[in-house]
């Protein structure tokens, strides 16, 4: 019993005493059982300063030399020149070589700095083409597709108008001798168009067709029909006018087709007309209905 109790003291003794370690010693006055111990040997906070600064460095380098090579292919690509002008659509009035001629100066800037709009203002600027669409196919040719005026009357001496009322002129008038003539004030086309399109409808169940319409300051119309036929329409009720006319055609006159001469829509009620010069067996007369 008295050995197991020696043997307690003895541990005891051997806990109470100081713990010796290595590294650096503890500061005077600190506690005796208190472990200093050493930092590892390493780096501290601002080791890898340097190696993530040279990393940063590559990627700046490495993005700059992407962006200046892709610049240089902007550049080098804008520059190409256009190798090819192809021109499509049924082109009866314009050359597809002046249709080229005509574009080239807009494309000595290259394939990319061609201004295409302009370039399409300018084709619909000639005579006959209506309407002109542009656009690039990779990677240096040039598409155009030309849509050509139809008139559908002549205006004036030397002009044309188109189903819009649009006037565009032409060295060529002679070739449309056929078509019906209108005539008119400046800006007044587009209106008078609508008004020869009405007409031409409200006559062709009739078998009457326009050949002249025209209008003048104070907005009074005048029409010849084929075969000489003048009709005085009047102002802005010419369509009231003209289903009176239909009537008493239909009714009185188209036996006589070949007779009139001119027939006055502009009463409130009822027409006048007059018939062409009489032969000997048929004299002359004008009519009220």
């Amino acid at each position: 019993m008295g050995a197991i109790l020696g043997r307690r003291r003895a541990r005891r003794e051997e806990q109470k005493k100081p713990v010796k370690t290595r590294g650096r010693r503890a500061p005077q006055g600190a506690t005796r059982n208190a472990v200093v111990a050493e930092k590892p040997a390493g780096k501290g906070k601002s080791g890898g300063a340097p190696s993530v600064w040279f990393n940063r460095l590559l990627i700046l380098l490495g993005a700059a030399v992407v962006f200046t090579a892709a610049l240089k292919a902007v550049i080098t690509v804008q520059s190409l020149p256009v190798q090819r002008i192809s021109v499509t659509g049924e082109l009866e009035h314009t050359q597809a070589q002046a249709v080229q001629d005509m574009v080239q100066p807009g494309l000595a800037g290259g394939f990319l700095s061609a201004d295409l709009q302009q370039i399409q203002r300018q084709l619909e600027g000639l005579p006959w083409i209506y309407k002109a669409t542009v656009r690039r196919k990779w990677p240096s040719s040039l598409e155009i597709h030309v849509v050509e005026e139809l008139p559908i009357a002549r205006w004036g001496q030397d002009g044309f108008l188109n189903h819009e009322g649009g006037v565009f002129r032409s060295d060529k008038a002679g070739e449309w001798e056929a078509l019906p003539r209108l005539q008119g004030p400046k800006g007044s086309a587009q209106s008078l168009v609508e008004k020869y399109q009405r007409l031409v409808d409200i006559l062709a169940p009739l078998n009457l067709a326009v050949e002249q319409l025209a209008i003048d300051e104070r907005g009074q119309l005048e029409a010849v029909l084929e075969g000489g036929i003048q009709l005085s329409l009047g102002g802005d009720e010419f369509l009231e006018r003209m289903d009176r006319f239909i009537g008493i055609y239909r009714t009185e006159l188209a036996a006589r087709k070949s007779e009139i001469e001119r027939v006055d829509l502009r009463y409130e009620s009822g027409i006048a007309v007059a018939f062409k010069e009489p032969t000997e067996a048929d004299p002359s007369h004008v009519a009220g209905l």
